[in-house]
This record gives C-alpha cells, structure tokens and sequence, in this order.
C-alpha cells in the first residue's frame, strides 16, 4: 500500500511539472503568435507606404489645384515652405479621396485640413474632441481673416442659425465648421443640415483630429466617435482625412474598418524625434527631495528656459507649483478647474516667457505653439506610451536639442491604474510605460519605436537617450531573483489564509519584516536588497503575470491589492525562474552633451532670477499663488488678528478666479472674507508674499481633490 501512495505522488508530481512546462510552452507560443502578427502588421503597413512612397504624382505641383494652394499658403498663411507629407496629404483630399494622417506632435497637421478648406469650395466639417484645441485654432484662423466658425454647448441660438444658414447658402464666406464627435451624435438637427448641405455639393470634406479616438484600443477612446462610422455610408462622395499624432498598427486596422475606409491613402511620418533627449529617474519618496532635484535641474540645466511639468492631478500641480515658486522659480498652474480666463492668462505669461514653467495636467498642451520649449518633465508617470509620447513632443519643435525626463516611482503605477482600470486596454497601456520606465539596459527611442510599429536599430538614438549616453556612467548586472519572487508569493498566500488583502506597499513592507504581524511568514528570509530593488521585482512580476492587481471600491476611492497572477504556479513549483537586470549607481558627466550643451543646444534667453525676496525695486511678473485663506499677515495687532482668524476659521477653501484682463493679476488666493459662494478677484505677486512674511507652512493648495484631468476636457 505505502509503495502504491509513494508512487502515485511522484506520478502527481511528475503529472505537475509536465503541466507547468506545458503551460510554459503555451504561454510561448501565445508570445510569439502576436509577436508574429504584430511584425506581419508593420511589414504590410510598411509596404503599403513604400508603394505609395513610389507613386510620386503626390508630390508633384501640376495638378489644377496646386496654384490656388501655393497663393493661398503665402497671401492667407504667410508660410513658404511645406514640412514632409503635407504636400501629399493636400494633395489626396483635394482630390476627393480618403487619407490618414500619422504626423508626430508638432509637424504641422492642422495647416493640412485648413489650406485645402481655404482653397476649396464649400464647407469643411472639422470634427475635434478638444473644446479648448478648436477655440486656439478659431483664435489663429481669425488672425488670418479665414472665415471658421465653431459649434459647441455654449453657442447661442442665434450663432447656430447663422452657421446652419451659411452651411446651405451658396454665397456664405464660411469655409470650416469645428464640431465635437457628441455634436454628431446627439443632434438629428445638425445631421439633417449636412445632408442638404452635401445635396447642394458644399461638402468639401470630412476631417477627424485626433482620429484614434475611434478605436477601443486606442489611449483615448471616445463612444461618441463610434458614431463617425455612418458618414461613409450617409455622405459616400465625401472624402475623409483622419489626423493623429499616436496610432498603433492595431489601432490604425480598427479605424479604418471603423470609418469603412479600408483602402484609404496612409502618410506616416516618422515617430523618431532626434533632437529629443529621453531620460527616466528614480523619484525620490518624499516630496522635498524629489522638488529638490527639479529645482536643480530647472536651475542648472534649464537655467532661463522655457519647460513643462505635468503632474498627476490638480493637487499634485498646485503642490508643485508652490514649491517651485518658493524656490524662486517662475512658475504658474494650470489644470481644469481653473477657469477659462486663468488658464489662458498663464498661458500667454508662459509664451510670452514672462514665466518659464507651466505646471500642469494633461488638460495643457493640445495646440501648443511655442517652439523653444527646452525640457518637459513629467513629476509623475504617465497612463500609456501615447500619452508620454505627445506630452514629451512639446519640447524641441524648433529641432534643437530638448529634454524629456521621466520622474518614475513604484506608488505612482497604483494612482493611475486606479484610474485606468475600467477602460478596454487602460491597464495594458500602463503595463506598457511601466515597462518603458524599469528597463535598464534597451534605447529609450527604439522602445518608443517599436510600441508605435516601427523599426529602429540603437544606432539611429545617436546618443540621445540616458541608455545610449556613452557619457553616463552605469552598468548593468543579471540576478537571479527567483527566490525573492518565491517569497512574495508566499506572504500573499498567507494574507489569503487569513483573509486580508494586501496593497504593494504592504506587501513590500512585509518583505522587511515590517507591517502587521498576521503577513510575517515563519522561515521566510528578509529582504537584503533596496527597497527600490524590490520595488522594481514587484513591477517585474506584474508585467509577466506572476501577480495580479485587484481593484476594490470604497465610498471615496478605488483601492490596488496584489494577488498570484495566472503564472505564480509555475514559479511556485520551480519552474519559472526569474532573472532581472539591475543597474549600478549612475554617475553622470555634467559636460556632456545630455546636459543641453552642444551645437543643436539653445542658448537660455535670460538667466533665471534670484529668489524674489532677495530683489528689491525691481520689477517681476505676477505670478500664480495659492495660499491659505485663514493666513493673516503678522504686521497686524493681536486683536484684529484674533478677529480675522474667527471669522476664517470654519471656512472652507474656495478658488477666487480673477476677472483683470491685465497679465500682471494672475491668481487664485488671498486672504480676504468673502460671502459664501461668491467670488473675488485680488491678486499677489511671489515677492510681495515673500517681503509680507508669508511663511511656506501658511501656504497650501485650495483644491484638495485628488482627481486627475482626462485628456480631453470637453
């Protein structure tokens, strides 16, 4: 009897291990099935664009449209040269077929829809997810005496009745109409005027901004522009021109089937930005040391230029901002509960470098068209390689060199996927950049590449990323960190014994021996490695499936916990090891040219001010201070203070938006009483709260939302 149980053991156990290297095998095969079809993808995507690459009529200026084009881009646009592919892609729409555009951020897509407008007759239909994207374009177009209007919920009844007539009448001036996707679907009125605007023949053209927005898979994906898909049907003689910035080959082969152009023309620049420079680093756990090491940055490498810091939500970007300020860097908040007048008023500061940085959410960027933005730091990470990539984009459209750097902490991957984790592909976005930020070893630009379907070999990086710089100093070195893995599973295990559930950072505090005694496993070894280290296996084993998040809703928020992922078996039982790069300390040479200095380097325009305090009698610029309300300035007496502070006490905080058109009142604070509900405009300067002895523990953030900007604020 005991042989027949010791022998029916070592069949399980020999059945176990058959199983798991089977599923090992399976897994693989899963891998590189995709990874076949996705290679497959870019060869047909690449061949198709060779093909059309070799037609060269696209090129040519001999077609009955290309003299009204040339007049019209220098008499309207004062432009004299065209950027690669626009040629082309004017070209295509005005001659009545369908086209998609793939141009990085920057390239000038929106001059490729508005030339052929202005030299067509009738009316282009410009459909464009950003309210704020389509006013910038309505304001530039104004400029030039090109004749735009824009339909949105704020538009007045009698504004829609002059663009509904003007859309029928054969004699309006009108040549573009900027409409949101929900415009389309939800207004049978507006659908009804199309139609007999295309009866009439003044339809020149449908026009898509951001067109990966159709697509579930896509970074941005929108329901309403879904709804696009019947205009082929409904307008079948209408040429469609689709623009984006990001598209993958997936996301470009579900737009098309969506929009039922499946043989439309395809121009794709390329995603490579070479005077970009990509850089990503630890951000330190506390809040000070990591503004400590963007203020040196800021000072040192950016001394006197112009830059973005994106942040997570609005707190983080007010936070951010105040800290920035005290340190005596000019610096002014943007996000979307700031009203229209104070976004625009910190945004003219910052393009007329009256400020040098712009502290913002993703509501700020859409339209940007300064061209010597030196460096974008995102202070914390972002929710896809789309999202990176075009928020990176900002910087360096004069083609000089430009800083993109990445600020990338563990905790900073739950904030988002709390998020993200209802939307189709959210946490495999995120997984994505996640993986992007804990590789030590592979060009940053060939990663990038290789995300959006191209191909580029390290040699193409030229030195411009913090893994390609022959000028940094580090070094990698392979560990076999199976063990640690095996340990994790093990606490997890346990808390599941117990039913508990355990966030990452429990789970990491466990592996110390620190925490609640109920996850201290008994044997188990204590970590001997950083915490950064065993942050970075934690990442490791959620990007390959050996742990799972688990989401949860409490009344106020959404919560991560960490569960066996559908391979934890096999690194249970042995046999999956787990083998991870980790980089020695990075020691950088501040001479090199990744420090900005070189021949594609721009010169700072001014040198950046000492803190405000220290400058008497000179003049600044009035920049953007939140501060609490219950502060009271010192100089007062005892009484008036005791008084002041009874009637703030109870208060809570409240944005008091400004209604000065001048630049100089740019604000939202002051310590003023003000009736419930009421708003009030007063405005402080960054030096005068420094000479009144504003001390940095009276100033805070008002909003303390922690909530971030979608990338669309509608």
């Amino acid at each position: 009897m005991f042989y027949y149980r010791h022998e029916l053991a070592s069949v399980k156990k020999e059945l176990a291990e058959v199983e798991g290297q089977l599923q090992i095998l399976l897994d693989r095969q899963h891998q590189l099935a995709e990874k076949r079809r996705d290679l497959e993808a870019i060869l047909k995507q690449q061949s198709e664009q060779t093909n059309q690459v070799d037609d060269k009529k696209w090129e040519t200026k001999d077609f009955a449209w290309s003299k009204e084009l040339e007049e019209k881009m220098t008499s309207v646009f004062g432009i004299r040269a065209l950027r690669p592919m626009q040629l082309q892609t004017m070209n295509v729409t005005m001659s009545g077929k369908d086209c998609m555009l793939i141009m990085p951020t920057g390239g000038g897509k929106s001059l490729c829809f508005q030339l052929p407008a202005v030299a067509s007759k009738g009316i282009t239909l410009v459909v464009s997810p950003l309210v704020s994207l389509m006013e910038d374009q309505m304001m530039a177009l104004e400029q030039l005496g090109v004749e735009a209007a824009m339909l949105n919920a704020a538009a007045t009844k009698e504004h829609v009745k002059y663009v509904q007539d003007a859309m029928i009448d054969k004699k309006a001036p009108l040549k573009m109409v900027y409409v949101t996707p929900e415009k389309l679907a939800k207004s049978k009125r507006f659908m009804n005027r199309l139609e007999k605007m295309y009866q009439l023949g003044r339809f020149a053209r449908l026009v898509i901004d951001e067109v990966h927005c159709c697509s579930q898979w896509g970074h941005d994906f929108r329901p309403d522009y879904k709804f696009l898909g019947i205009m082929k049907r409904q307008f079948p003689e209408v040429p469609i021109l689709g623009l984006t910035a990001t598209a993958t080959t997936k996301v470009l082969q579900d737009v098309k089937k969506i929009l039922a152009i499946p043989n439309c023309h395809l121009f794709r620049a390329s995603f490579n930005r070479p005077n970009l420079y990509y850089e990503v680093r630890p951000k330190p756990s506390a809040q000070k040391d990591s503004m400590d090491e963007i203020q040196e940055l800021i000072k040192s490498r950016f001394r006197g230029q112009s830059g973005i810091v994106y942040c997570f939500s609005r707190k983080d970007a007010e936070e951010v901002t105040m800290e920035l300020q005290k340190r005596g860097i000019k610096a002014g908040c943007y996000h979307g509960d700031l009203s229209s007048k104070e976004r625009s008023r910190v945004h003219k500061l910052w393009t007329a470098s009256q400020i040098h940085v712009v502290v913002a959410t993703v509501a700020f960027g859409m339209g940007i068209d300064k061209p010597d933005v030196r460096f974008v730091i995102h202070h914390s990470l972002s929710k896809s390689m789309e999202n990176l990539y075009q928020e990176s984009g900002r910087a360096g459209r004069d083609d000089k060199l430009s800083h993109c750097i990445v600020f990338f902490r563990f905790a900073d991957v739950f904030r988002q996927s709390t998020m993200v984790f209802t939307e189709q592909t959210g946490l495999d976005n995120l997984y994505g950049i996640l993986g992007y930020c804990i590789d030590t070893s592979r060009c940053r630009r060939s990663m990038i590449a290789r995300h959006f379907g191209e191909v580029w070999e390290a040699s193409q990086c030229n030195s411009k990323c913090d893994h390609c710089d022959p000028t940094r100093s580090a070094t990698s070195n392979k560990r076999d960190v199976t063990r640690h893995g095996q340990n994790i599973l093990k606490i997890l295990d346990q808390a599941a014994c117990t039913d508990q559930r355990v966030t990452a950072i429990k789970l990491i505090d466990a592996l110390y021996g620190k925490g609640q005694g109920s996850l201290k496993v008994k044997g188990l070894d204590t970590m001997s490695i950083s915490r950064e280290k065993a942050e970075r296996i934690v990442a490791y084993m959620l990007l390959h499936a050996y742990l799972k998040e688990d989401f949860h809703f409490t009344p106020y928020s959404t919560i991560s916990y960490l569960l066996p992922g559908a391979k934890a078996g096999q690194l249970r039982s042995g046999i999956s090891n787990i083998a991870m790069e980790f980089e020695s300390k990075v020691v950088r040479n501040n001479s090199s040219s990744s420090q900005g200095k070189g021949d594609n380097s721009a010169t700072p325009s001014s040198s950046e001010e000492p803190s405000p305090a220290n400058k008497k009698g000179q003049a600044k610029p009035k920049l953007v201070i939140v501060k609490s309300l219950g502060h009271v300035d010192s100089g007062g007496d005892k009484q008036t203070v005791k008084k002041h502070n009874s009637l703030t006490k109870k208060r809570k905080p409240v944005i008091i938006d400004s209604d000065e058109d001048s630049l100089d009142c740019l604000a939202f604070d002051d310590d003023i009483v003000v009736p419930a509900k009421k708003k009030v405009s007063r405005c402080e300067t960054f030096g005068s709260s420094v000479a009144n002895g504003v001390s940095s523990q009276s100033q805070k953030a008002i909003l303390v939302d922690d909530s971030s900007d979608s990338d669309f604020q509608s």
